[in-house]
């Protein structure tokens, strides 16, 4: 039995004021789009602003009158929900692990990053949407933030499981910062049972050729770009949840104008629900299906392929490109999934571990700072300043006296805060892999 149709749709709006580029036309742009009327659910990470989410919620209404932005850390989590269907309730979980305060380029610790739940009404059926962005990997080679990105990854996957519910259906729809072959992308996908709704190895959301804003070196160092905007799902109990259609609906760019509407791809997810007859069911969970889907691109997307991503390229801009289950290099049987998922969590423990011994050795860096600073300090003290630098040498007094405070605290108290941080993490995985293999049923 039939039980809805929907389409879900996925954008980072690049949403962040004084540094994204053309960002007022964009979100107008985007706001028209929205409001064709063809999506059900719309999920946007990046919506720094205040004034950004009031005119998309105001300008999308008429078509998605329901809506919720959650609100977190300094500059708020940048997470907002669109929907052409009542939000019944919301919830916001906050990562333990979120980046650093002291790396103000990076913001991510300000946003307050997590992942939100909406639980929506289809009719008579709750479909639970959850909206995240994992924090961002700003150097491949040199990725320092890996450790809480695969802890954030687990931790939205333990979210997810607890508040299934009696929702039908579970979408996980945002900017995971995270590409199939990565272990951030394993533990989540593995660890949840969720399945990702691309089947094809063709499609790239960012950083890509097609996008107006992908920079040179970015496009020399990785000519096809990267798949990191995903839309996860998973079914209930003896429900059949059908991907029928995955696409980068928006055009290249903005109608009239020669950028794109953000510097990711947005992405679009056609599922069907179908309760399976009492003849079919089995005490086991069923998974999502993912037999047959279709993959339309609204334009060309780019020509070539990383290495070791995959095989197919998209030759055509209009071509339709379906694939099944057994393509899918995201998708685990049932029989595979154990394996699978106890592989990712040793290489996500291994990671914690090395986090850990790195804590250590940063806290022992910083007190040998703060020693050295102090002595300096004393020195300074002691000594009268020579004639006319009594300025500059007060100065400096406060310089030191604030570094040495800096050291303090990063030794002690944010040393702590990331150590259980990590701690918390790693033991809730240990508790998976110890009893997982033991209690399959329940994982």
């Amino acid at each position: 039995m039939l039980l809805l149709e929907l389409k879900i749709l996925t954008l980072n709006i690049w949403g962040i004021p004084f540094v994204s580029r053309d960002r007022a036309p964009r979100i107008e742009a985007i706001c028209k789009e929205l409001s064709s009327g063809q999506f059900d659910i719309v999920s946007l990470q990046e919506v720094w602003s205040q004034q950004d989410s009031e005119q998309l919620q105001q300008g999308t209404a008429s078509v998605l009158p329901y809506s919720h932005y959650f609100h977190s850390g300094v500059m708020g989590a940048g997470l907002l929900v669109l929907s052409k269907y009542p939000i019944l309730g919301t919830l916001f979980h906050a990562w333990s692990v979120n980046g650093y305060f002291h790396r103000i380029q990076h913001a991510d610790w300000f946003g307050g990053k997590g992942v939100g739940l909406c639980r929506i009404l289809f009719g008579d059926q709750i479909v639970h949407l959850y909206n995240a962005h994992l924090h961002a990997e700003y150097d491949n080679d040199n990725d320092e933030y890996k450790t809480h990105r695969v802890i954030q990854a687990f931790d939205t996957a333990q979210f997810i499981e607890a508040t299934r519910g009696n929702s039908v259906l579970q979408i996980l729809a945002g900017d995971l910062n995270t590409q199939p072959q990565d272990i951030s992308y394993k533990v989540l996908l593995y660890t949840s049972k969720m399945t990702d709704s691309c089947a094809s190895d063709s499609f790239r959301t960012n950083e890509c050729g097609r996008n107006s804003y992908t920079s040179k070196s970015a496009l020399a160092k990785n000519p096809l770009g990267i798949r990191i905007d995903h839309i996860f799902v998973r079914g209930a109990d003896h429900i059949n949840a059908e991907i029928v259609e995955y696409t980068l609906p928006f055009p290249e760019r903005v109608p009239g104008q020669k950028f794109s509407f953000s510097d990711h791809e947005a992405v679009l997810a056609k599922l069907r629900l179908i309760r399976l007859p009492k003849e079919t069911e089995s005490d086991e969970e069923i998974t999502v299906n993912t037999e047959h889907v279709e993959c339309n691109l609204f334009e060309e997307v780019c020509a070539l392929q990383d290495q070791g991503a995959g095989d197919a390229i998209k030759e055509d801009a209009h071509a339709t490109a379906s694939a099944t289950n057994e393509n899918n290099s995201s998708s685990i049987n049932a029989h595979h999934l154990p394996a699978a998922r106890t592989a990712a969590l040793n290489e996500a423990l291994a990671l914690c571990d090395a986090s850990l011994l790195q804590l250590n050795t940063d806290r022992l860096l910083y007190y040998s700072a703060a020693t050295v600073l102090f002595v300096l300090l004393v020195l300074l003290v002691e000594y009268a300043p020579p004639v006319g630098l009594k300025t500059i040498y007060l100065l400096l007094k406060f310089i030191v006296f604030g570094v040495i405070l800096f050291c303090l605290f990063m030794a002690s108290i944010w040393n702590y805060i990331e150590r259980n941080g990590v701690l918390q993490g790693k033991k809730s995985m240990e508790v998976m892999l110890q009893h997982a293999q033991k209690y399959d049923y329940f994982y």
